[in-house]
């Protein structure tokens, strides 16, 4: 060994002493024989030999009985670092007591005085394969949890990003375990947080798990379905930066029965309200009958005297027949009104209503004259598209000529609203798929909600119970009513009652 000229300070036996203290385990083999020449004391340590039983050891003496370590494939790997300078391997020796070590051993050329040899250098990894194996468990423990549990799991940073989620909770986000990992992407992405029921941002919610805090996610699926999850927010440390756990459950039933609970209690306000209606509207029909009748028969009773009086000469004609077309007017729409509250008094009584097979041209066409009426007044041009053909069903036709006067009555006030140019409505009917079909369309700013979903609408002029009331008058007579958005813009209210056949069929 001889002393690098650029550290004269060291002595050859300081290399020496060196080689001696290190705690890396050294071999020195022969390169052609691969006995071995020499080795250090950590080596005659690990192997629990002294130098002078380690030397005449041969590699089956000092390594594992398993195959792998045979003595051939030492000598091998050995050779190979002669030929390349160095060879590395996982070698597992056998100590004096028959542990078995297994280790990292570096075997390298090097060039002595005498000659070439191998020097290997080895280390104990037993600990180092201990700590492999169990973080391999861990991480398998942990991927199992993961993938396997039914638990709503995400792992937030302190912006709200997702850094892990169970497999579970990338479901209810819309993502499998196959998809790429949503790290880095705010949980905010996928649905909206609330807490006491309201919205939050992640600012608030993250300040309020101090270190633990309530938390709601509302999740809309693609088909529009809600999914409610609840559950904690906890703050963690992670490596001195804030982390949170966020743990849910689901409670989708639970909030669906709120809902269905708020729209029974609902449904009965408007039963009761209903009920009071009836009432109200007996009392009504009973209190209406005679004074219609009697301003009938005085209405009568005038066209009579006008008709004389225009004989003799005591009233010009002209003025006769402008009185005449008043009092028939005036007839036709109490004439109306009674059978109106005839028809209600039977249908709020509950007793059994008067079916006719009539044709919904006919009724929609009984109906034109109030409704022309009224878009006159409102500067609404009215247009009708009859069918070429009778469509015949059975329905109370006073009633149901009603709902269509609701209808259209409503689609005027809308295009009241609306500028002058698209001031328009079209009353349609048709037969179609087995059902007798009236649409009543606008160009007003169409609806934003299903009308007939609530009990009572919020018209700012008007009882605000019509479209509840034909909803009743249709569904009770086997028919459907509906209201919907029209595409050039605009609503489209309807209804449909089932068609009877032709009586001359």
């Amino acid at each position: 060994m001889q002393v690098d000229p650029a550290a004269p300070e060291f002595a050859t036996s300081d290399f020496v002493a060196m080689m001696n203290a290190s705690t890396t385990c050294v071999l020195v083999h022969d390169a052609v024989t691969k006995n071995i020449l020499w080795a250090n004391p950590a080596a005659c340590e690990m192997l629990e030999f002294t130098l002078e039983e380690i030397r005449p050891l041969k590699a089956n003496d000092m390594s594992s009985s398993a195959q792998q370590y045979d003595r051939v494939l030492g000598r091998a790997w050995l050779h190979e670092a002669v030929e390349h300078g160095s060879s590395r391997i996982e070698w597992h020796y056998r100590s004096k007591s028959g542990r078995v070590i297994p280790t990292d051993a570096l075997a390298v050329r090097v060039e002595l005085s005498q000659g070439p040899a191998v020097m290997v250098q080895f280390r104990d990894i037993a600990r180092e394969q201990q700590v492999e194996r169990e973080l391999k468990l861990t991480t398998s423990y942990v991927d199992a949890l993961a993938r396997h549990t039914s638990t709503v799991a995400f792992l937030l940073d302190a912006a709200g990003a997702v850094r892990f989620a169970t497999d579970t909770a990338l479901g209810y986000i819309g993502l499998t375990g196959d998809d790429d990992p949503p790290a880095g992407h705010p949980l905010t992405t996928y649905g909206r947080l609330r807490r006491g029921g309201r919205p939050v941002t992640w600012a608030e919610t993250a300040a309020a798990a101090a270190p633990v805090g309530p938390v709601q996610l509302e999740l809309i699926g693609d088909g529009g379905g809600t999914t409610w999850l609840e559950g904690s927010l906890e703050r963690l440390r992670v490596q001195e930066v804030d982390a949170f756990l966020m743990i849910l459950h689901d409670v989708s039933e639970r909030v669906q029965g709120e809902v269905r609970r708020e729209l029974e209690l609902r449904h009965e306000n408007y039963l009761a309200r209903y009920n009071a209606m009836g009432d109200m509207a007996m009392a009504i029909a009973h209190e209406l009958g005679q004074p219609l009748s009697a301003a009938g028969n005085f209405i009568a009773g005038i066209r009579t005297r006008s008709t004389a009086a225009a004989g003799p000469g005591e009233m010009p004609q002209r003025l006769a027949d402008q009185v005449a077309y008043g009092l028939d007017s005036a007839a036709r729409q109490i004439d109306r009104a009674t059978e109106i509250v005839t028809a209600l008094r039977s249908f709020v009584g509950h007793l059994e209503h008067v079916e006719q097979v009539v044709d919904l041209n006919e009724v929609v066409r009984e109906c034109l004259y109030f409704i022309r009426l009224r878009a006159a007044a409102s500067g609404v041009e009215l247009r009708v598209g009859p069918d070429d053909d009778p469509v015949l069903v059975r329905c109370e036709q006073v009633l149901t000529g009603q709902v269509v006067m609701n209808l259209c009555f409503n689609a005027i006030d809308e295009m009241a609203a609306c500028d002058e140019a698209v001031r328009e409505i079209v009353v349609t009917v048709r037969a179609s798929e087995g059902m007798g079909v009236v649409t009543v369309d606008d160009r007003g700013r169409g609806v934003t909600r299903d009308p007939f979903a609530e009990s009572f609408t919020s018209k700012e002029a008007g009882s605000g119970i019509g479209l509840a009331l034909s909803h009743r008058i249709i569904t009770r007579q086997h028919g459907s009513i509906w209201a919907e958005l029209r595409d050039g813009g605009g609503s489209r209210f309807g209804f449909a009652l089932p068609l009877v056949e032709s009586p001359a069929s």
